[in-house]
This record gives C-alpha cells, sequence and structure tokens, in this order.
C-alpha cells in the first residue's frame, strides 16, 4: 500500500466543502467529508484515476459525489511510491485548460 499524502490545497479544498455544505445541511457535511476521505485514502491501495486535465496528474471521481480528486504518483527515493492528493474540486467549476480552477 502506498501513502496518500493530503496537500495544503487539497486539505483547504475539503474543508471549503464541508463548510459549503454545514450551511444548508450540517449533518450531511460529515458524510460528504468521510466519502471524499475514504476515496483518496483509498488511492493508495489501487490508484483507479486516469489522466488528468493538468499535466502530470490523474483524476478520480468520487462515487456518487460531484467531486473530483486531483493527484499524483510520486516515486520515492527508496524506490516506493506515495500518492499525493493536490486538489477536490466540484465538477461544476469551470476548468481552464491545463490549470486549477480559481
Amino acid at each position: 500500500m502506498r501513502p496518500v499524502i493530503w496537500s495544503h490545497a487539497a486539505a483547504d479544498d475539503l474543508d471549503a466543502i464541508v463548510a459549503y455544505i454545514a450551511r444548508e445541511q450540517g449533518e450531511r457535511a460529515f458524510s460528504v467529508a468521510e466519502r471524499i476521505q475514504k476515496s483518496g485514502s483509498d488511492l493508495g491501495t489501487f490508484a483507479t484515476g486516469h489522466s488528468g486535465r493538468v499535466a502530470g496528474t490523474y483524476e478520480k471521481t468520487v462515487s456518487d459525489l460531484p467531486y473530483t480528486i486531483a493527484y499524483i504518483i510520486e516515486d520515492l527515493a527508496n524506490r516506493t511510491e506515495q500518492i499525493t492528493i493536490l486538489r477536490v474540486i466540484h465538477d461544476a467549476r469551470n476548468w481552464p485548460e491545463g490549470g486549477w480552477p480559481e
């Protein structure tokens, strides 16, 4: 199993998602956060994503939720790999070609 690391930007994205949902549906926010975190953790066992819109990245859709996890697979010095989650993005956001949504 590969370690899964959340970047600061991805953690900030998750915090913003939870805060947004909590305004209207407080109890649902926790459930959504758990599902996103589990999808991210599952990448350590089996990276099931596809090539990402940003060069060198991969993307995995969170099952039954409108979110995409963008990540990279990094080679570590000890001949192992690490998954780094870069962003968690709502699918309704506009992605500029080759970059991240604002």
